[in-house]
């Protein structure tokens, strides 16, 4: 059973995820999709990625995560992190706006410098492996419209990098 706010569609069909949050932007600044083949079950590789607390484990820019309303994975959690970016440090509270166990998260900006929305989808790639697919998209403030493709490519860089260590993570521990 999906759980959303109202205006999500699946991201597993390759539709537009859309939320009030963004609905009011005309455009994104940025907006970065990769995806990564991790050989573990979707099953272990959703329940690891979708929880906030183990962020800092593999996201190398995020220096920690806490709870800061609920502490499992449900809709209207939410979790405060500090991270690095581009030479900026960044305190934001993310909250789950939706969540199907295994296959979808999405969490959004609740307090933090300008507005984010990070998705994680997760599909079977096979018997003991899972394609994982993350995306981020914003129009973060404090950054010159000019610098949205360096911005972009350094977002999917840094992205890549973490889903890399996210697999050597899960695949070493088997």
């Amino acid at each position: 059973m999906m759980h959303a706010t109202p205006g999500y569609t699946n991201l597993l069909n390759n539709t537009q995820l859309s939320t009030t949050l963004f609905e009011k932007e005309a455009r994104f600044m940025v907006d970065v999709l990769t995806e990564i083949i991790i050989g573990a079950p979707v099953e272990r590789t959703a329940a690891y990625a979708a929880n906030p607390v183990h962020a800092p484990e593999w996201y190398v820019n995020i220096d920690s995560a806490e709870w800061a309303r609920g502490d499992q994975v449900e809709i209207g959690a939410q979790a405060a992190f500090r991270a690095r970016f581009l030479g900026k440090e960044l305190s934001y509270v993310y909250e789950i706006a939706a969540y199907e166990p295994g296959k979808l998260l999405v969490m959004q900006t609740a307090d933090g410098p300008f507005p984010m929305e990070t998705t994680y989808a997760w599909e079977s790639a096979g018997e003991r492996a899972t394609r994982m697919t993350l995306r981020n998209r914003g129009t973060p403030r404090g950054f010159s419209a000019l610098v949205s493709p360096l911005m972009a490519f350094m977002m999917r860089r840094a992205n890549n990098n973490d889903l890399r260590l996210l697999k050597k993570l899960l695949e070493s521990r088997g």
